[in-house]
């Protein structure tokens, strides 16, 4: 007797998305849909997962090789639009105001005397080859292990520049497919009351409806082409991606299959998908 698949819905809708497969460092790309590794990377911080599986005593998240191994798949309701985004962080010449030397007790012992006798206990600008050029928003704060005085991790005063793409106004209905219902619900829960703050491929894009779209019975062909379409979606037909054998005609290999969420060291393997073309209903 055959097991009954099903499948989980999730809806991908925001101002801005981002789904890239090969960003490094300052260029951050983005495919014109979800990626596989971005959607499971989404489940995963949903139910609360550690990048690097160091799993402490309580731990209950699912391992990664649990998430990876669903089926994915992923319908464009409203594709959107690339735009792209040159952004400058850091850098520069800021007022330097004693409440930011706090954060880094050795500077602020060192420029103490000066900054007393330039600028008062108040505010102002330092002018000193000690303190020159400093930036005002030191990053990475927390308590100093011995001394708990706030310490800033990183007070780097050069600009950051990147180029980044994003995914406009689009909307998609994403889905993962297991015989295994009851995993699905837990997925469906987590979705509902996640354990991180989720993202739609990069941080700030964040989503603007509810993720969760239903839990069905049925495969990843037979859900996503009976579901009605998302609000505000172009007219049927609509294309879909879906995940397949590497031996069906017509299928592509696609690297992002997730390994490794780790840091440092973030892997991803081939997949293989097919597009389709599907009619759903118009939403009733």
């Amino acid at each position: 007797m055959t097991t009954p698949l099903h499948t989980l819905h999730i809806r991908l809708e925001a101002f801005w998305q981002s789904w890239g497969t090969r960003s490094a460092f300052n260029d951050r790309d983005s495919l014109t849909r979800p990626t596989k590794s971005g959607l499971i990377g989404l489940l995963a911080a949903a139910d609360g997962h550690d990048r690097d599986e160091h799993r402490t005593e309580g731990d209950d998240y699912l391992p990664l090789t649990t998430l990876a191994g669903l089926r994915f798949g992923v319908r464009a309701d409203r594709p959107g639009s690339l735009v792209h985004d040159f952004q400058t962080s850091g850098g520069g010449h800021y007022p330097l105001r004693p409440r930011d030397l706090i954060t880094d007790p050795t500077r602020a012992d060192r420029a103490a005397d000066a900054l007393e006798t330039a600028t008062g206990p108040t505010f102002g600008r330092l002018d000193t080859p000690r303190l020159a050029d400093w930036y005002g928003a030191p990053k990475n704060i927390a308590p100093h292990p011995d001394t708990h005085t706030l310490v800033a991790g990183n007070t780097n005063r050069h600009p950051q520049l990147s180029l980044r793409w994003y995914l406009a106004d689009a909307a998609f209905l994403a889905a993962v497919e297991s015989p295994d219902r009851t995993l699905l619900r837990h997925l469906a829960r987590r979705l509902e009351q996640p354990r991180r703050l989720l993202w739609l491929g990069q941080k700030h894009c964040a989503p603007t409806q509810p993720l969760y779209h239903g839990l069905h019975q049925g495969s990843l062909e037979t859900t996503l082409a009976t579901t009605p379409l998302l609000p505000r979606s172009r007219p049927a037909p609509t294309h879909a991606w879906i995940e397949v054998p590497h031996t069906t005609p017509g299928a592509i290999n696609v690297n992002d299959q997730p390994l490794s969420y780790a840091s440092h060291h973030r892997v991803h393997g081939p997949r293989w998908e097919k597009r389709i073309t599907l009619t759903p209903p118009e939403k009733p």
